[in-house]
């Protein structure tokens, strides 16, 4: 499980796609089916820009990439509202 940080806007992407990548990487390592769920936690995310949507998807799209599922847990009401506004929450399922 990868918990996100309390802030992502532009400047924090890079570091929060790497920990991510740390995350497949480490997953990969346990071994295990190829099918286990990956799941990003923002329950500690307070501050953010429309940023962290592209790095939810980003991170869905390496998982995906490594045979992996992608789930998200506990974003902040105001980050689901700016999803539906993109039309990108259905591609963000809740675990």
């Amino acid at each position: 499980m990868l918990m996100l940080p309390a802030v992502i806007t532009h400047a924090e992407v890079p570091h929060v796609l790497s920990l991510f990548r740390q995350t497949l990487e480490q997953a990969a390592a346990k071994g295990g089916t190829e099918a286990a769920m990956l799941t990003v936690d923002g329950s500690s995310l307070n501050q953010f820009d429309s940023s962290a949507l592209a790095v939810l998807l980003e991170c869905q799209r390496m998982a995906r990439a490594k045979g992996r599922a992608f789930a998200v847990q506990s974003l902040p009401a105001r980050l689901t509202e700016l999803a539906r506004l993109y039309g990108v929450d259905a591609l963000l399922q809740s675990a």
